[in-house]
């Protein structure tokens, strides 16, 4: 009987539970509403199922609960109750499984008016790049891609020249325009998943892989990886801002093609090369510069200061300690942190332009 009150509480409370809880789904943003009424179906089909499973098990710890006297007995298989088993099963997988084909149908097929942009996934950031005036990408090669070409454009190819870079983690998207994103990994499996925009899809290394959406409500969403991608794979995060067409144009206008960022990368300073450097590969995934925790320590105000060590001694932050931290970086481990850095190949050339970004954060004494 205690067993049989146990169950009918968890039944209880779990329904509860599923209405009451504070982590509901996030506002839809965009077209996938049909998403959403797949995910409430299968709750729905779910929920019977399990409220239908667990009243039985009521009913069975109740009715047939150990009793004086009472001996169990033999029942014989009974081939149409499992037959009927065997049937509402199969119905049950067929309503699970029915809308969300469905739904990938239309998931997978790009209405003719989708414009695309292109987000290319590294440990541990995103790059975004859009169709130039052409509506045409031009032809990448992993074999071509550096710091400044992240994207492996050919320089040959006259339809990359006028392809559109953007700088950043910040991608900004044109209201109720439909869009298609093409996806590509520079290193392992990442994920693109916009919460409020319902669809997400694996980048997947050596292949081009792709899904669709219409963005509807304006504002600024979060977009993160959700493929565990490494040490650093919670802090990969980027932004979709969804706006109307004024400001879209403003933005549009604003950002840079491939042939210029090609001639700008000769024309760089120092510490222009050395933000570039640090955006392409990743760095400012575990580390800040604006003074913000993160996984590793942060540049603001770095250079020129002492870091406490694991050891418990102290040590000056100058241009020394800052390349052996980038090449050897579990040397010398500041307290606080953990030893998760990879070490970096960098050229004297690349070296010298990081520590020139980094520098160029620091208000210390040192550094003027």
């Amino acid at each position: 009987m205690i067993v049989a009150i146990i169950f009918a509480l968890l039944l209880f409370a779990s329904v509860v539970f599923h209405f009451v809880s504070p982590w509901q789904i996030s506002p839809l943003g965009s077209n996938w509403g049909t998403i959403d009424d797949t995910l409430s179906f299968t709750f729905l089909v779910t929920g019977i199922f399990f409220i239908a499973i667990v009243a039985f098990m009521i009913f069975c710890v109740f009715k047939y609960q150990a009793k004086p006297g009472r001996k169990s007995e033999y029942q014989r298989e009974d081939k149409k109750l499992e037959g009927r088993l065997i049937w509402i099963t199969t119905a049950g997988i067929c309503l699970l499984l029915a809308p969300g084909l469905i739904v990938y149908s239309d998931f997978v097929h790009v209405p003719d008016e989708a414009v695309e942009f292109e987000a290319l996934g590294e440990q541990w950031t995103w790059s975004f790049r859009l169709p130039g005036e052409d509506q045409m990408f031009g032809r990448t090669s992993i074999n071509l891609m550096d710091d400044i070409n992240n994207f492996g454009i050919d320089p040959e190819d006259s339809n990359g020249q006028d392809d559109i870079i953007v700088m950043g983690n910040q991608m900004h998207l044109l209201l109720n325009q439909p869009i298609k994103v093409n996806l590509r990994s520079k290193d392992v499996l990442h994920d693109f998943y916009v919460p409020e925009f319902r669809g997400k899809m694996d980048l997947i290394p050596g292949q081009i892989t792709y899904f669709w959406f219409t963005p509807t409500v304006e504002g600024t969403f979060d977009l993160a990886c959700a493929e565990y991608c490494g040490v650093g794979h919670y802090n990969m995060r980027g932004q979709m801002v969804v706006e109307g067409e004024q400001d879209y144009g403003v933005w549009l206008a604003s950002q840079k093609t491939f042939a210029q960022v090609l001639a700008g990368g000769e024309g760089e300073g120092l510490v222009e090369q050395g933000e570039r450097l640090a955006l392409n590969r990743g760095c400012m995934a575990c580390h800040s510069i604006d003074g913000s925790p993160a996984l590793g320590p942060g540049w603001k105000d770095m250079y020129g200061r002492y870091e406490k060590l694991t050891d418990g001694s102290e040590v000056l932050v100058d241009e020394a300690y800052l390349v052996e931290s980038i090449v050897e970086p579990n040397a010398k481990m500041v307290e606080g942190y953990p030893p998760v850095m990879v070490a970096y190949d960098f050229s004297e050339e690349q070296l010298d332009a990081l520590l020139a970004y980094m520098v160029s954060l620091s208000s210390n004494e040192i550094a003027n």
